[in-house]
């Protein structure tokens, strides 16, 4: 399983875990290969690149399949060089402020934002990372402009918005629970339908008042193009055994993970997904003119 990102970061976890769990039905090991750089695109490339015969699969997410197309001119394409194989687990993004930021809930803080137009600041882990198309999404629904400040990773943007160096961040669960439940940054809320079992003091968006609002990001398997159907229902069937553990699954929600319904998780309901998404976040992301060559 090649995972496009260095080990030890958020979706390396997921890989491993997941790898784990597969690992009882197949019969054999599922090794990880991290491949890192180039935003994920050298580690997906060559899942594209490699033979379809079920030795080689990736683990993708909304960037590496869906925004990286939009923004990056690719050797491959995200849609017709990969076979969809089963969705795993979502990551809703949760929005964190410093905690001397003038706002104590979701309507102060856009109050506060539409006040600050064009000076607010807001880190991130990179162009088109998560946290970057996040804002741009929070940016189009309310009319407002924040300064986009790009970290090597959202640890880094998260402890500068510890220091005050910036205001807020549409960060992943993982990456401030800590800090939500210790009280050194304030969490307006989570986009998702549902409050996050690791906090369930955060409030939903809809609670919050920003109803709708679910940017997020999520992980999935593929394989090369022209893998056989049969050996895609296998793997299909390891991934979705996987997330039926109790403590595979346990170990994910400890990660800030949720988890899809079971009628989604066959390979034609993530090829259905991630063209809603592709329909959804292409046009937003070429309006704002992110482009990364």
């Amino acid at each position: 399983m090649i995972v496009p990102y260095p080990a030890g970061g958020p979706t390396d976890a997921v890989g491993r875990i997941v790898a784990q769990g597969m690992q009882a039905t197949l019969g054999r090991p599922v090794v990880i290969e991290n491949i890192g750089g180039a935003a994920a695109n050298l580690g997906t490339e060559r899942v594209a690149m490699a033979a379809p015969d079920g030795y080689t699969i990736g683990l993708g997410n909304s960037v590496t399949h869906v925004v990286n197309a939009a923004i990056y001119s690719l050797k491959y394409d995200v849609v017709k060089d990969f076979e969809p194989i089963s969705l795993l687990a979502l990551e809703p993004v949760v929005i964190v402020g410093r905690p001397t930021l003038p706002a104590n809930n979701v309507h102060e803080l856009v109050a506060w934002l539409k006040e600050n137009s064009g000076k607010s600041l807001a880190g991130t882990a990179g162009v088109g990372s998560v946290a970057d198309v996040a804002l741009y999404f929070l940016e189009k629904r309310f009319g407002i402009s924040i300064q986009h400040i790009p970290y090597h990773g959202l640890g880094p943007a998260v402890q500068a918005m510890m220091s005050g160096e910036v205001d807020l961040i549409m960060s992943l669960p993982g990456n401030v629970l800590g800090q939500a439940k210790a009280g050194t940054i304030k969490a307006f809320a989570v986009t998702s339908k549902t409050r996050l079992t690791g906090d369930p003091d955060i409030p939903t968006v809809d609670e919050a008042g920003l109803e709708g609002f679910y940017p997020s990001n999520w992980h999935a398997l593929f394989a090369p193009k022209g893998t056989p159907k049969e050996i895609i229902a296998k793997l299909n069937a390891a991934a979705v055994a996987a997330l039926a553990d109790p403590q595979i699954r346990e170990r994910l929600v400890a990660d800030g993970q949720d988890f899809f319904p079971s009628d989604q998780m066959t390979p034609d309901a993530l090829a259905a997904f991630q063209q809603q998404e592709i329909a959804q976040r292409w046009p937003i992301i070429k309006a704002a003119g992110i482009k990364v060559e």
